[in-house]
């Protein structure tokens, strides 16, 4: 299980705080494994994996949250966040599943809006500490090859296989805002033929549910249109170095999706969401290879993210901080 173990090595420092991963089973034959062909005694799960990982991020920005220059015009208010990350994958004979846990905390340029400094009015702005965000999800495949016993979703040089793929995202922040965002995701699922590493394509039908704290009822609940969704990941060891470097990433394509409310005469500050696009790109060292010579054990990365549209907003000259431009180092630790 060679490509799995690599699979999962290249996701979780990548964070997965927004989404995307994909599928590489069979690694370990050249025919898929059908419950006729599984020893007796065979685990169910045919490889899996749980990770903690922290990295650092500076700097990020929010949609909304901006500094007003003495010329009037706007800029986006910039913050660190620190992120915990808990992690598990697994592989079975007809698919694999993916979870991941972000908590990330901000700095205090980005505060909650659950508390005040003593002495000031009721205002969540004036929060003396930064918000607190959790963020779930998962991810789920089940392969057409395994399911079918064939090799007929195979394209020899082109596909390795095609899966069905599924998942959801859930997230609560304690900022103004409020983000209560949920999702759904399904589609399929394409594994490309390359000499080493993996390289995957999820193309999904996307819906999304969120919450406006800004807004007031029934147009706080939003509920977006559903739309079509790309999801690249991408894991390439880097060999010609003499040392256990990979480079690996994801990017992510989300297309507008709408108001989300249902009185948009009420809400004009409500506008149609853009094209989303989400990138992050890591290099990443296994540590635990390179000085105790034990692989898959401890690794660290650093890397850039690029959010195009953060959340579907589109900036404008007073609405600022949708587009982030970041860097992020950290380690991994793989616990079971």
């Amino acid at each position: 299980m060679k490509l799995v173990r690599r699979w999962v090595a290249a996701l979780v420092p990548l964070g997965m705080s927004y989404a995307v991963h994909a599928t590489e089973i069979g690694a370990s034959s050249t025919a898929p494994v059908t419950p006729a062909e599984k020893p007796v005694d065979a685990p169910f799960f045919l490889f899996a994996d749980t990770q903690i990982s922290y990295r650092y991020q500076f700097p990020t920005v929010s949609p909304g949250v901006q500094i007003q220059r003495a010329d009037g015009s706007f800029v986006s208010r910039e913050a660190p966040k620190q992120i915990l990350n808990i992690s598990h994958a697994d592989a079975w004979a007809y698919g694999t599943n993916f979870f991941s846990l972000d908590i990330l905390k901000s700095g205090s340029q980005f505060p909650a809006g659950t508390t005040n400094p003593p002495g000031t009015i009721a205002n969540p702005f004036f929060a003396d500490y930064g918000n607190t965000e959790a963020y779930g999800l998962y991810r789920g495949t089940l392969s057409l090859n395994a399911l079918s016993g064939t090799k007929a979703f195979t394209i020899p040089g082109l596909v390795k296989d095609v899966s069905l793929a599924f998942g959801f995202d859930a997230n609560s922040q304690n900022d103004a805002f409020g983000s209560k965002k949920r999702d759904v995701v399904g589609g399929l699922n394409f594994a490309f033929d390359v000499p080493a590493g993996f390289l995957n394509l999820s193309v999904h039908a996307y819906k999304e549910w969120n919450r406006n704290g800004f807004n007031v009822q029934p147009d706080r609940d939003q509920s977006f249109d559903t739309v079509p969704e790309f999801e690249v990941v991408y894991s390439f060891p880097l060999t010609f170095t003499g040392l256990p470097l990979s480079i690996t990433g994801f990017n992510n394509i989300v297309l507008p999706k709408g108001r989300g409310v249902q009185n948009v005469a009420a809400f004009p500050f409500n506008p149609p969401r853009g094209l989303e696009f989400l990138s992050r790109t890591n290099l990443v060292l296994d540590l635990g290879k390179l000085v105790y010579d034990q692989p898959n054990r401890v690794d660290v990365f650093i890397g850039f993210q690029y959010w195009l549209n953060k959340f579907g907003n589109v900036e404008t000259a007073n609405f600022k901080g949708t587009e982030e431009k970041s860097f992020l180092a950290g380690v991994a630790f793989h616990v079971f």
